[in-house]
């Protein structure tokens, strides 16, 4: 029974709950939520084999996720014990797969691409730390990943970078990210560069950040404006990659269907738990050298001076880029999820209350009123 036949697949009497048995030639091939397992001596069914950098961050979790789920065995590079346990339960057993690596160790990283189908870079770092600065993270590593793809010739190369990637940004992450971009074109030209928008779920530094009591300084006043995007949305956009080999090569541009200042999804965060959060306003010059000693001082993040600088810049989408239309992706808009995201800062008297976009409409129910036409 060679690999790439196709079989028809007759329904057996065996069906357990989630768990159903079918015929295939005599033997019975296990099917449990869309995975696939065929007892076989020397043949299995599997998905893709998929390598996800920087799978231990924010947007990491949704991809290995949504990949494992599809039936793909995930190879996860991790550099600390403790933050991959939550990717264990990702998958079935045996379907995501740990390997210790070093960002600067070349054998480390094609140890894990060499095997694979495809390969996702996620690595990214918002702000610079006494190991690694951002070119360190965003050009360097992407060139030894890049490098390490192009040796085993794996079939497809996803890039993560950065809305705003732009080599001659005034913000030293925007320019990183940029540079990056360029890197990773150059040693593999069918890379699919995206660039994904300010994310917002429940592992954020948006929603989170802004609904927190520490946030209490903040520069330009909040008004800086862009298309925040759902990272379910990021997360389904990749995974659709992965079928669609017409993406290779291609530059996407991820946000959401509508355009916000700082300002307003504050106040839609506000309006949200039913509490006031305070910002001041601190000037520029004085902001980004207070971040310095902050960033430098603290050992967990805080902000750092070209945060500062990136609240003066707005996002700006390239028209020659393809977006989640392309992937046949309805992107959703932030002010409907805001609820789910952030009940659990609500005090215990208002946490049952509803949605603040149901308690508009009711009071909008009590100013209506009958108009007689006679």
């Amino acid at each position: 029974m060679p690999n790439g036949v196709v079989y028809k697949i007759s329904p057996s009497p065996v069906q357990e709950s989630q768990l159903f048995g079918y015929k295939v030639d005599g033997h019975l091939l296990e099917v449990y939520d869309g995975r696939y397992q065929l007892n076989w001596m020397t043949l299995t069914f599997q998905g893709h084999t998929a390598t996800v950098f920087g799978a231990t961050g924010f947007l990491g979790r949704y991809i290995v996720n949504r990949l494992a789920r599809a039936g793909c065995t995930v190879i996860v590079p991790y550099r600390e014990d403790m933050m991959k346990r939550h990717l264990k339960l990702a998958g079935d057993l045996g379907r995501v797969v740990f390997m210790e690596y070093d960002l600067r160790n070349t054998q480390s990283l094609e140890e894990s691409v060499r095997h694979s189908d495809i390969v996702y870079n996620l690595v990214g770092r918002d702000y610079p730390t006494k190991n690694f600065d951002y070119d360190d993270v965003h050009v360097e590593g992407a060139e030894r990943i890049a490098e390490a793809v192009a040796k085993y010739d794996v079939d497809r190369f996803v890039h993560v970078s950065s809305y705003n990637a732009d080599f001659n940004s005034t913000s030293d992450f925007f320019r990183s990210k940029g540079k990056g971009e360029q890197v990773v074109r150059q040693i593999f030209p069918e890379t699919t560069i995206v660039r994904p928008a300010p994310m917002f779920g429940f592992e954020d530094r948006l929603l989170n950040r802004l609904a927190g009591v520490t946030n209490l300084f903040t520069a330009n006043h909040m008004q800086q404006r862009f298309w925040p995007v759902h990272v379910i949305d990021v997360g389904a956009a990749l995974e659709n990659m992965l079928q669609d080999d017409n993406t290779a090569s291609e530059t996407f541009e991820l946000y959401g269907p509508k355009n916000y200042s700082m300002s307003e999804i504050a106040e839609l965060v506000d309006q949200e738990i039913l509490k006031h959060r305070r910002h001041m306003n601190v000037p520029k010059f004085l902001f980004k050298p207070m971040a310095k000693v902050l960033n430098a001082a603290l050992w967990w993040p805080t902000i750092s001076p070209d945060e500062v600088e990136r609240e003066f810049i707005d996002q700006k989408i390239d028209p020659k880029a393809k977006t989640f239309k392309d992937l046949g992706i309805e992107p959703a808009d932030l002010s409907g999820l805001t609820y789910y995201y952030l009940q659990g800062y609500r005090s215990a008297a208002y946490y049952d209350l509803p949605p603040a976009t149901e308690r508009e409409k009711r009071e909008e129910k009590k100013y209506l009123h009958v108009l007689d036409d006679q």
